[in-house]
C-alpha cells in the first residue's frame, strides 16, 4: 500500500520523467520550436516566401502530416511536428484540408494552424469603429492587398441582399463587417472586399433586416447611427442607452454633437491625419465649427452615411435602444469607460463638472 505522503511525491517525479523524455525527444531534433514573434500566422511578406499546399488527407496521423511537411520544407523536423502535436494534446485533433504555408514555417505554427483547420495563410482581424482608410492600411500592413487596390475595389459592383435597400450612389463604409478573416495567398482585393460584404449580409438576413422593420429606420440611417454609437461607447452595455440618447435627439429636432462625426470629417484633410491620426483626440472650437455635412454639431440629424464600420452590437443597439428619456452624456474621468446621462440640460452641466472634478455620479 502506497502511502498519502507518497503520493504527491511520485506525481512530481511522473511530471519530471515526462519533461525528461519530451527533452531527449527534442535533443537532438532539427528546427526550432518557434522563431521571432510570427506576423499573421507565421509568414514572412508574401514576396519573401514562397508557398506550398499541404493536403492533410482524413486519417493521417501526426507522424503522416510531420513527413508531408518536411518534404516539402516547409519544416525542418518531421520528428519535431510528432512531439509537439503529442506535447499539446493535439495528435488526435488534426484537420482534413489543403493548407497554404510559405516554406520555413516553424513546427509549432504548423501544429496550431492544423490542429484549428486554419487552412488560409494570411489572416487579418478588422476591429469594430475603423473607417475605410484605416482598414485599407491594416490590409496592406499585413500583406494581403495593397491599400489603394483596395480603396479602387470598394467603387465595383457587388450583389448582395443588403445593397438593394441603400441609396443609389451610397459608399460601402458602414458595412464591411468587423471581423477577423484569413485569406488565400494570392487573393485579389475584390475578393476581400465581397468577403466582408458577405459577412455583412450574413447578419443582415439572420438578425438585422427583422429589427430594422420595426424600428423606423432605413437601413443606412441605422448603421450610420450605429458608426456613431460605434466610437462614442467604451462599455458594450451602454450602446442601447447611448443610442437612445441620439434617438431622442433626433425626434426633438435637437443636434446630435456627436464628437467622432466631427473627427471623421476633419480626417478627410491628409495633413490633419498627418499631424493626429484619424480621430483626433482633442476637438477644437474651430473643429466644431468645420462646415461640413459629417459635422453634427453644425447641422441638425445624422450624417449622410456611417463614419466607421460598426459591429452587430451597435446595430441591432441603433434599431433596439434602450427606453429612456435620456438627452445628454458625458464620460466619467475615472478610466471606467463609463458615461453619465443626463435628461436635462442643467442636470448634463451639474455632471460634466463632477467629471471634470473626478467624481462619477450614478446616472
Amino acid at each position: 500500500m502506497i502511502s498519502r505522503r507518497s503520493v504527491p511525491f511520485l506525481a512530481a517525479l511522473g511530471i519530471i520523467v515526462m519533461l525528461g523524455i519530451g527533452v531527449w525527444l527534442l535533443s537532438g531534433t532539427p528546427g526550432t520550436l518557434v522563431d521571432d514573434k510570427p506576423d499573421r500566422f507565421g509568414l514572412a511578406p508574401q514576396s519573401d516566401r514562397p508557398m506550398v499546399v499541404i493536403s492533410v488527407e482524413e486519417g493521417d496521423s501526426a507522424s503522416d502530416i510531420g513527413e508531408k511537411l518536411e518534404e516539402a520544407a516547409v519544416i525542418q523536423s518531421a520528428r519535431l511536428f510528432t512531439v509537439l502535436a503529442a506535447l499539446m494534446g493535439a495528435g488526435s485533433n488534426l484537420e482534413a484540408g489543403n493548407y497554404e504555408f510559405g516554406l520555413g514555417e516553424t513546427a509549432l505554427i504548423a501544429v496550431q494552424r492544423i490542429s484549428q483547420g486554419r487552412t488560409s495563410a494570411f489572416g487579418v482581424t478588422i476591429r469594430e469603429g475603423l473607417r475605410l482608410e484605416e482598414i485599407a492600411e491594416l490590409l496592406e500592413a499585413e500583406n494581403i492587398v495593397p491599400a489603394q487596390e483596395f480603396l479602387a475595389a470598394l467603387s465595383e459592383p457587388y450583389q448582395l441582399s443588403f445593397l438593394a435597400a441603400l441609396p443609389e450612389g451610397a459608399t460601402l463604409e458602414g458595412f464591411l463587417f468587423p471581423a477577423t478573416y484569413e485569406f488565400p495567398f494570392e487573393v485579389s482585393a475584390v475578393e476581400v472586399v465581397g468577403r466582408m460584404l458577405a459577412a455583412f449580409d450574413q447578419r443582415y438576413q439572420e438578425s438585422i433586416s427583422t429589427a430594422l422593420a420595426s424600428s423606423g429606420l432605413t437601413l443606412l440611417e441605422a448603421v450610420t447611427l450605429a458608426s456613431i454609437v460605434e466610437r462614442e461607447a467604451v462599455l458594450p452595455e451602454e450602446r442601447a442607452t447611448i443610442a437612445a440618447v441620439f434617438l431622442n435627439r433626433l425626434e426633438l429636432g435637437i443636434a446630435l454633437q456627436a464628437d467622432p462625426t466631427v473627427q471623421y470629417a476633419i480626417a478627410n484633410d491628409p495633413a490633419s491625419v498627418e499631424a493626429y491620426g484619424y480621430w483626433k483626440p482633442e476637438l477644437t472650437e474651430a473643429d466644431l465649427a468645420l462646415q461640413s455635412p459629417y459635422n453634427t454639431y453644425v447641422l441638425p440629424g445624422l450624417p449622410p452615411a456611417p463614419i466607421a464600420n460598426p459591429g452587430l452590437d451597435s446595430i441591432l443597439a441603433a434599431v433596439q435602444p434602450a427606453k429612456t428619456d435620456y438627452l445628454y452624456f458625458v464620460a466619467c474621468q475615472d478610466g471606467s469607460g463609463r458615461q453619465i446621462f443626463a435628461e436635462t440640460l442643467d442636470q448634463h452641466i451639474d455632471n460634466i463638472a463632477r467629471a471634470d472634478r473626478g467624481e462619477c455620479p450614478a446616472s
